[in-house]
């Protein structure tokens, strides 16, 4: 049965090549889905692993090995928003793992414990790349507060509000942002201690990409400095970054655009965004430097620095 594999009701807990397990958030029952979404199992989850155990040897489907990158969407939104990105990864030799999760159904801290059982259930995969837009970096960065996995070697953020939204800050307590972005809506807050604020830098080498006008107001007059209509520049700039760099457009299109596809697989295999092989890094503070990071974070609200367009 053809299904629409996923959206906000269901989560991954393993792949195998295209195929994948998926468990519903309401029921706890689990399905196997193919790469075309089509329902070949449902159950519990040792029955639809039974099946595609049947499946593997029925087609001779072979282990999995060499090179995976896991792409994980944002609130709202579902793998089917980074296809484009997918397409590309795959033309250029990954096995790609397009991750679901219930983002408007849970808080951060369960998605990332979908990550993790998909994560652990790569066997074959000897390295792993991640690249995520928004939420799904936050996604990452809990597991990471919980689970190490000596595989993952780089990961590209875009969009990623690492410091908070400023718009979740303003709309938290509205009816419909509490009905449409659930629990992990209100966790999307800029509080010193909130969850984000808790959680930790990756180890790994990680680059950000981030949505900007390119001048003061930015696109959103809601949200302080620079921003890509939904999450201001600044907040995407996690020190520690290996590379940073911003494009002209708005939140949603990020992912789509040519350039930005381009620089992400660019940094998966060269470990630089730009063509040209400049980084530019976000270096990481000491405890005694909270003044010198809030003095570049104006400078990089007014479109000064780091800006690529």
């Amino acid at each position: 049965m053809k299904t629409l594999g996923g959206r906000q009701f269901w989560g991954d807990v393993q792949f195998f090549h295209g195929w994948h397990i998926q468990k519903n958030v309401l029921t706890g029952r689990f399905r196997l889905l193919d790469g075309d979404d089509i329902r070949h199992a449902s159950g519990t989850l040792k029955e639809c692993r039974a099946k595609l155990e049947q499946i593997r040897k029925d087609r001779k489907l072979p282990a999995m090995k060499g090179k995976g990158v896991i792409v994980i969407h944002g609130i709202i939104r579902s793998s089917k928003s980074l296809g484009r990105m997918t397409a590309k990864l795959k033309r250029h030799g990954y096995e790609v793992f397009p991750f679901e999760y219930p983002s408007t159904r849970i808080q951060i801290p369960e998605a990332a414990e979908y990550l993790h059982r998909v994560i652990a259930s790569l066997e074959g995969i000897e390295q792993i790349d991640l690249v995520v837009h928004s939420m799904g970096g936050l996604v990452v960065r809990s597991y990471l507060a919980k689970h190490r996995d000596r595989r993952i070697r780089r990961m590209v953020m875009i969009g990623v509000p690492n410091r908070g939204a400023r718009m979740a800050d303003r709309m938290k307590r509205n009816v419909i942002f509490k009905a449409v972005f659930g629990p992990a809506g209100q966790q999307l807050v800029s509080q010193p201690n909130g969850l984000i604020g808790k959680l930790p830098t990756p180890e790994f080498p990680f680059a950000i990409i981030a949505g900007a006008r390119g001048s003061i107001n930015g696109f959103n007059p809601l949200i302080p400095g620079d921003d890509d209509g939904t999450v201001g520049v600044a907040s995407t700039r996690l020190p520690g970054a290996a590379d940073f760099m911003t494009v002209h457009t708005l939140h949603s299109f990020l992912v789509n655009r040519d350039d930005v596809i381009e620089a992400a697989a660019r940094f998966l295999k060269t470990g630089r965004l730009r063509k040209d092989g400049e980084p530019h890094p976000i270096p990481r503070k000491s405890p005694g430097d909270h003044q010198e990071e809030d003095n570049e974070n104006k400078k990089d609200d007014t479109g000064i620095t780091n800006r690529v367009f």
